[in-house]
């Protein structure tokens, strides 16, 4: 079976919409893990589609990593040049829902089943937040890490789509494709953004660390 081709899709859905006459911008709801994650996204997302931000990550530790994200989030999307109209919304952070939820899966390791749960639980807010504002989509910028495994976000939003009996639905995305990481690094140096060093959770920050010492012991 052929593995798909998420970016292609998008592709593909975006030119459907270009030959609707007369039609206003589709409007997206974008789940941001970051401003330089988010930033490629937007910059090709804005494109055609009217884009709110929507930064929920109650798995960011410590406190301080969250709010200077947040800031750092809200400045970009304040100084870039969009052709359409760019939103933000702030979600929750409530950190003891992220840790209720991967419970008994702290040790596993960075990009496995944690990851999973962790992306459920970010894109079911982001759905039942679309869902309450009249959005067409929603979304996620995950999908443009090369540490992120794309297959299974556009899998796990499509299966909340589903569940939500289409009211909202998913936009495929796999924004790594065709150099989009690369020009999220490019417009992240543009924009003096601040870039981390880890996912965000204390489990990966952790990780992390430990990579670290063993590079500075060889």
């Amino acid at each position: 079976m052929n593995k798909r081709n998420y970016q292609k899709e998008l592709e593909g859905l975006i030119q459907k919409l270009e030959k609707e006459e007369n039609q206003k911008p589709k409007k997206v709801f974008l789940h941001s893990c970051c401003a330089p994650c988010s930033s490629y996204c937007l910059e090709y997302l804005s494109q055609y589609f009217e884009v709110t931000v929507f930064y929920y990550n109650p798995n960011i530790y410590p406190e301080e990593e969250y709010r200077k994200r947040v800031v750092e989030q809200q400045e970009f999307i304040r100084k870039f040049p969009a052709k359409h109209k760019i939103s933000f919304v702030e979600g929750e952070y409530k950190t003891e829902d992220f840790y209720q939820a991967v419970k008994g899966l702290e040790e596993v390791k960075e990009g496995g089943e944690r990851c999973f749960v962790c992306y459920r639980l970010r894109l079911q807010e982001a759905y039942e937040y679309a869902k309450k504002g009249g959005f067409d989509y929603f979304t996620t910028t995950l999908t443009i890490s090369p540490l992120k495994n794309a297959e299974k976000l556009n899998e796990i939003g499509e299966q909340i789509a589903k569940e939500g009996e289409g009211r909202v639905q998913f936009l495929p995305s796999d924004f790594k494709k065709k150099n989009g990481y690369q020009r999220s690094v490019e417009i992240s140096n543009e924009y003096g953004m601040y870039r981390q060093d880890y996912c965000g959770c204390v489990f990966s920050k952790r990780e992390r660390e430990i990579q670290k010492q063993k590079a500075e012991q060889q």
